[in-house]
């Protein structure tokens, strides 16, 4: 039983537990990694839905990487809720869930989340702790700065990653590179007005290899659910930064025989902010709806997305054998890079 104390600073991670808890027996959990904070232990679960199968293609859900943006880990806890509901009367559901390897890690900065900052429990922004460098002009601060953990965007020491950085990277290295295809969709939140599903580069604004399959999939998404919210794009098209973990995982796949599509979706608060100025007030208020009635509109809006990415993962061979390189690499181009 967790104390009154782990309820009140991290109660995202009792009602996982709770889940958890009566989960059935497809459903495993592990202690991915612990953290120490103030004289508690709290852990990161990974949850794997089905025996892992190297042979099938992989789905990662991540979120908490920056502890103000908790209602990341929310949107992967219900989703994980809604999934845990259905296996016990949708078959349909269970028949494509065997077809890929599906995993999530809700919470990958419980420390900071307890604590109400973006950082680590060291002020390190996990999202700057990579090895990777910026081959443009990184933007002041945001793009990582090495000046002081006082000040946000810290990178720390990228080589030697933060507790939180490691964890993160052996699960890809150990369970995604082992398969053939990989999707990874990281939740994030506080930019903008508009939700965002951001792919690699941020430390470039030259095109990743795997453009064509990234637009294709982007064509997939669009035409399956033409009234989607999404803005899909690189992010360099906004700014660049140095150290950013999905730069640095998907340019380590390509020393290998897999196919690694990390995506970050980025949940825009400025809209919440918009509607309720005074959540501003609230700590959390910039990353977060503080509304019940827009919590639970957030909750639900993104079910789509996740749902179509299984889909997209267990199906992968049928849409990869319907995509043309060159044709759809031009057309990447020409609508995110200007050529």
């Amino acid at each position: 039983m967790r104390s009154a104390r782990v309820r009140h600073l991290l109660p995202e991670l009792i009602r996982l537990e709770a889940l958890l808890d009566r989960a059935p027996a497809a459903v495993t959990a592990q202690c991915w990694a612990e953290f120490e904070f103030a004289g508690l232990t709290l852990p990161s679960y990974l949850v794997e839905l089905g025996a892992h199968d190297p042979a099938k293609p992989n789905l990662l859900l991540v979120g908490g990487v920056h502890g103000l943006e908790r209602i990341g880990s929310a949107v992967l806890i219900a989703f994980l809720e809604s999934l845990l509901a259905r296996l016990s009367w949708d078959h349909t559901l269970a028949e494509t869930l065997s077809q890929l390897n599906l995993y999530l890690l809700p919470m990958v900065n419980p420390v900071g989340m307890a604590l109400k900052t973006r950082s680590n429990g060291h002020g390190v922004d996990l999202m700057r702790n990579g090895q990777v460098r910026c081959e443009g002009k990184a933007a002041f601060l945001v793009g990582g700065q090495l000046l002081s953990n006082r000040l946000p965007w810290y990178r720390g020491n990228p080589l030697q990653p933060e507790a939180e950085t490691a964890a993160l990277l052996r699960l890809v290295r150990e369970k995604l590179f082992q398969g053939p295809f990989s999707l990874v969709l990281d939740c994030h939140s506080g930019f903008g007005v508009m939700d965002r599903l951001w792919f690699p580069y941020a430390k470039s604004r030259e095109p990743v290899p795997h453009l064509a399959e990234l637009f294709r999939l982007r064509q997939l998404l669009f035409d399956s659910y033409p009234y989607q919210p999404y803005q899909f794009e690189p992010q360099s098209q906004h700014y660049l930064c140095h150290g950013d973990l999905w730069d640095q995982l998907y340019d380590e796949s390509l020393r290998s025989s897999t196919l690694f599509l990390p995506l970050t979706l980025e949940m825009g608060s400025w809209n919440w902010v918009r509607k309720n100025p005074w959540q501003l007030l609230d700590l959390l208020g910039m990353f977060h709806p503080v509304k019940p009635h827009r919590v639970k509109r957030v909750l639900r809006t993104h079910l789509t997305l996740l749902h179509f990415l299984i889909s997209a993962t267990a199906s992968q061979q049928q849409w990869r054998q319907s995509l043309y390189p060159r044709m759809h690499r031009q057309q990447a181009l020409e609508l995110w890079y200007g050529r």
